[in-house]
């Protein structure tokens, strides 16, 4: 229960750095212009880049991933038949999005709704089991490490960030988008303890730290076999809710680096009826289905195998990475946290180098926020890199394509100019 409240302190650390980032800088592309004013064009290029084909584009897969595999424990699904509905459900949100912003906004506060009633459900279920279940041995225990719980209850916060990239869409944005993070993160931290709270009330620590699927065996004691299909429906709309939320973000993002650059010029195309930005929207889907094909399929992995071969490197050991969400995340995670860092490191920058801007929104006892959210961001740097080793390369890869493709970009312009 404490690294839970540690985990949410943390993550209220970081939404002061961006409440402050968000107010001063109120644009579309959240990071991307954050970069661009810190560090130069270049690495404001490169985030982009990075979040079409790694960051962001990873993280929708690997909850679609989570979509299909809660779907086969409703209807029976092969391994190629969770690839399908992983592959359909982007499909699908990628068009409910290109209808426009009211759509997928709608969208998103409906599938929101629904995640919080199923929460509501887990703890009304909670409240009335009230034997405590006895331990099974289907989880046996390791090492405790606190470091290794943290990694998995800051992954379990992510995603607050995602709220700068759409800034300037957002009416009255110097107060609604410091509520919305600050609020919004101790509203999370809130659920989280009660969730853990009901889980410990009616499993018990052994039986707790014993299984893989704690919320289905609250619900299973409460309501029988249905116990499990409850959860599993929960789990679905939690999984497109993310997924929604991160197109609908994300799709800003390159839409902002297609307005920027003329090699990446038809990135930039908005229906100005829908306030859709089409293009990127298709980009995005593209790129996720293909990561989704690479990692879900035996001809894609041979592919990667193949191609890590012809730099004389090992082939990447599947089997420890359960394939599909986790071998997405471990693969994604790295390049995720080192721009995370990089903008903790932004504001000390920029308050360096424009320290007249007006800042609707200061960090509190600063700048002790800003470097606890920057140690949070080197520790979780290393850990992921550790866990992914060799299988960083994977998302590393189409990373440094957008080096050679930036330098493309400054001969174009210094050809128009």
């Amino acid at each position: 229960m404490a690294l839970w409240a540690v985990g949410g302190l943390l993550s209220l650390l970081g939404a002061f750095c961006y409440a402050e980032l968000t107010t001063s800088y109120p644009q579309s592309g959240g990071d991307y212009a954050y970069f661009n004013r810190a560090y130069g064009r270049w690495l404001g290029f490169i985030f982009g880049w990075g979040q079409l084909t790694v960051v962001l584009t990873a993280s929708i897969a690997s909850m679609a991933y989570v979509f299909a595999d809660y779907s086969a424990k409703l209807w029976p699904l092969s391994d190629s038949g969770k690839v399908g509905v992983a592959i359909a459900s982007v499909i699908l949100l990628s068009l409910i999005n290109a209808l426009g912003m009211a759509f997928g906004k709608t969208t998103q506060n409906i599938l929101t709704v629904a995640k919080v009633l199923g929460i509501l459900l887990i703890v009304a279920a909670g409240m009335s089991a009230t034997e405590v279940s006895a331990a099974g041995p289907t989880n046996p225990a390791g090492t405790a490490s606190l470091g290794m719980a943290m990694v998995f209850v800051l992954y379990a916060y992510g995603g607050w960030n995602d709220t700068a990239f759409v800034a300037a869409e957002v009416q009255n944005g110097t107060r609604n988008l410091p509520r919305a993070l600050i609020f919004g993160i101790a509203g999370i931290t809130a659920i989280y303890l009660v969730i853990n709270w009901v889980l410990l009330a009616v499993l018990g620590f052994d039986s707790l730290r014993a299984t893989f699927t704690p919320a289905a065996d609250v619900l299973s004691l409460a309501f029988g076999s249905w116990g499990s299909k409850m959860i599993s429906s929960i789990i679905m709309i939690s999984s497109l809710g993310a997924m929604n939320g991160t197109m609908l973000t994300g799709s800003r993002v390159y839409a902002e680096l297609g307005k920027d650059y003329q090699a990446l010029r038809w990135l930039g195309s908005w229906n100005s009826a829908r306030r859709a930005p089409i293009s990127a929207l298709a980009a995005q889907a593209i790129v996720i289905v293909f990561m989704i094909l690479a990692v879900g399929t035996q001809v894609g992995k041979n592919l990667i195998d193949q191609a890590l071969g012809l730099v004389f490197l090992d082939p990447i050991p599947w089997d420890k990475y359960f394939g599909g969400f986790d071998t997405l995340v471990a693969a994604s995670a790295p390049i995720f946290w080192m721009f995370f860092l990089l903008t903790g490191i932004a504001i000390f920058v920029l308050r360096f180098k424009e320290p007249n801007i007006e800042r609707p929104f200061r960090i509190p006892f600063y700048p002790m926020p800003a470097l606890a959210f920057c140690g949070m961001c080197v520790y979780m740097l290393y850990s992921s890199v550790a866990y992914a080793q060799t299988l960083a390369l994977f998302a590393c890869l189409p990373l440094t394509f957008g080096f050679p493709l930036f330098l493309l970009e400054k001969y174009l312009r210094k050809g128009a100019d």
